[in-house]
């Protein structure tokens, strides 16, 4: 990953992003609009865009659709503190990442090479995760932790798949809720924190200090990456 495309109005967050970036060794293009980001997006095929939600011309969760109706390239989204609303629809709408503001460049480097790696692999499922002791095996559905079995009930099993197959991603509450209890259960998001709590007793080291499934405050749940 070489090339990122610099979706923000802000002279001093362009200025920031593009020495940060360019002194790891990026190439980075500005773009100051959300008209200019898709133009831009369409003839110089980045890498990966960083995407400011709050821009002059056009809300970012509408330059994000328009985007991937026609690329998957991998987008962070540059979000504010008080717009957590805005974050998780972005993230519902396929941004594949979020930093808040202020954010430290190293932190966005990390995340830039997360994404670069769900890039390269494409759509090619994640089915093993060895994660220390634990060890998560969808293709033959089977848990284990320090080599013995792990007993997961049957929601709790499609629960930890969903977020194994986004190894490294934020999955929202919506997506999750959808994916493994039905549409009708989207805003059920108590209902989730309780299995949440059961899967981390079978399956962190310490659950009351989870280091396997990160909880993203008002936006889900990310698996990380060992």
């Amino acid at each position: 990953m070489r090339l990122i495309l610099i979706v923000d109005d802000d002279p001093q967050i362009q200025t920031m992003l593009r020495i940060g970036l360019e002194s790891a060794g990026y190439q980075t293009r500005p773009a100051l609009s959300g008209a200019e980001a898709l133009r831009l997006a369409a003839s110089i095929a980045p890498d990966a865009v960083l995407l400011d939600l709050g821009l002059p011309d056009r809300d970012g969760k509408e330059v994000l659709a328009d985007l991937r109706a026609f690329s998957q390239v991998p987008v962070i989204v540059l979000s504010a503190r008080d717009r957590e609303a805005e974050k998780v629809a972005a993230l519902d709408l396929g941004a594949d990442d979020y930093l808040e503001k202020p954010f430290g460049i190293s932190e966005l480097q990390a995340r830039l090479r997360t994404a670069g790696r769900h890039a390269a692999r494409g759509k090619a499922e994640v089915l093993r995760v060895e994660i220390g002791d634990l060890v998560i095996d969808l293709d033959k559905r089977l848990v284990t932790r320090g080599g013995a079995p792990l007993r997961l009930t049957p929601k709790e099993y499609d629960l930890l798949a969903v977020l194994t197959r986004n190894l490294g991603r934020v999955v929202t509450h919506r997506q999750i809720l959808t994916a493994v209890w039905g549409p009708a259960h989207h805003d059920d998001t108590q209902y989730l924190r309780v299995f949440i709590g059961q899967l981390r007793a079978k399956i962190e080291p310490d659950p009351a200090n989870p280091t396997i499934l990160r909880t993203e405050p008002g936006a889900g749940y990310r698996m990380i990456e060992p």
